[in-house]
């Protein structure tokens, strides 16, 4: 008797920026953009300024205490969340910070898993007003130990690791690499490649169809991941 294949949750992703030109053309493209055309996720931007009140739409101000660069406000980013609508299932908001958990691959499953809908915040110049993260009840996350200029390569970096453990949205299931054992080193056609007169070959064992073999080889050259 089969096992049951745990049913993934994660289906619609929002993501609060200033910038959602910077966004949209990667999330449309490529394997995320057939995932929403195939309706196995969404993905909506929604801009702060649009909830501002002024002429200039600011959504940001000088840090209170002083101190250099400017900070983004609270309230922008709260009524961007807000135009969200009550949330269809369980939502987890997050905001993109160099100080928060570091993000990984286990992380991205776990979030697809956990989540019907994931907010991601992108923050800007200083930092966002912390009175936003006690209001959301929000966390911190964090795609490496460096600085960006903003929070939108995190947030798209998360959106696309954390849709691929959606069912459907590879195709293959078994183009997940935690689910098998990934060479460090991969070949294709021509079997001989020449380059400045050098000849370039791939490794016999790849051309051999002994699949055991090449799983051993694959193995010896890469890692499993977990």
């Amino acid at each position: 008797m089969k096992a049951k294949t745990q049913k993934l949750k994660a289906k619609s992703f929002s993501i609060i920026t200033l910038f959602p030109d910077l966004v949209a053309p990667y999330a449309s493209s490529s394997i995320l953009g057939r995932a929403q055309q195939k309706k196995l996720i969404t993905v909506k931007t929604v801009n702060p300024r649009d909830f501002t009140k002024d002429k200039h739409n600011t959504a940001d101000d000088r840090p209170y205490g002083g101190g250099p660069g400017m900070v983004l406000k609270a309230e922008p980013i709260l009524k961007a969340v807000d135009s969200l609508g009550k949330a269809k299932g369980k939502r987890g908001i997050f905001i993109m910070s160099p100080r928060g958990k570091q993000f990984d691959d286990a992380e991205a499953r776990k979030l697809a898993k956990s989540f019907d809908e994931i907010v991601l915040i992108c923050g800007r110049y200083e930092g966002i007003d912390a009175r936003v993260k006690k209001i959301l009840k929000s966390k911190d996350i964090s795609v490496g130990p460096y600085v960006l200029t903003g929070g939108e390569l995190p947030a798209l970096s998360i959106l696309d690791a954390v849709a691929r453990h959606i069912p459907g949205v590879l195709g293959d299931a078994n183009s997940l690499e935690h689910t098998r054992t990934a060479a460090e080193d991969t070949y294709t056609r021509p079997e001989v490649f020449t380059y400045k007169k050098k000849k370039y070959t791939v490794p016999p064992i790849l051309l051999s169809g002994h699949h055991a073999a090449v799983e051993s080889w694959r193995g010896k050259t890469g890692i499993k991941k977990k």
